[in-house]
């Protein structure tokens, strides 16, 4: 059994780590360690935030860990939320917040383009197309290790679905169309996700003879 810290207290996101990398792993929240202050993620990049959190983990409890940061990324909006996805709307980390100003800022933009072009000018259409990417750090036997995903999609144009966390009531993932990510299961959802992806190649990693 391998025991490791994930940088987390959201409950989701543990149940959803935990399933993905089955029985062989046990994932222990910080607070079971004896750290509960935030943990700090001032980069400015996903790799430099899921980096910075893994290094904290590790210097305040030496123990095996990991951390990932990840990001929703929409083009029209010039790569926005990006980092800033947690805390797009506000400081609390509110989801439901978060995905009112994404929803809002590109009606925005789709109503300025209609503008423009009822006045004749010439314009590109807003495209909605988006990704979630997401960085992985993990610290083992002392060494530091990267791992990354993504999954393609668009948002949606209004939330949908009951399941999921974060911007999944908006994000309408390519292998699901017509679906948001909060319309789908569980199952279905880790199947294709960013993070899960992320997350099976550590697994592959651990699985590997030298890693054991």
């Amino acid at each position: 059994m391998i025991k490791l810290v994930f940088a987390t207290g959201n409950s989701g996101k543990l149940r959803e780590a935990s399933e993905i990398l089955g029985r062989g792993f046990e994932l222990v929240t910080p607070a079971k360690v004896g750290i509960d202050e935030d943990i700090p993620e001032t980069g400015n990049t996903l790799k430099a935030n899921s980096l910075q959190k893994a290094n904290y983990l590790f210097d305040k409890c030496g123990c095996d860990c990991f951390a990932d940061d990840t990001g929703l990324e929409v083009d029209a909006l010039g790569g926005a939320p990006g980092v800033h996805t947690a805390r797009y709307a506000s400081e609390d980390k509110d989801f439901n917040k978060n995905m009112d100003k994404l929803l809002h800022e590109l009606a925005i933009k789709e109503c300025e383009a209609s503008l423009a072009a009822s006045m004749g000018l010439k314009v590109k259409p807003v495209i909605r197309k988006a990704r979630f990417r997401s960085v992985i750090t993990l610290i083992y036997k002392g060494k530091t290790y990267f791992f990354e995903g993504s999954l393609d999609g668009r948002i949606a144009r209004a939330k949908s679905g009951n399941g999921g966390f974060g911007y999944d009531p908006v994000f309408l993932a390519d292998e699901f169309p017509g679906k948001t990510l909060a319309d789908v299961t569980e199952e279905q959802k880790n199947a294709v996700s960013h993070r899960g992806k992320a997350l099976r190649q550590m697994a592959l990693w651990f699985e590997t003879s030298e890693n054991k």
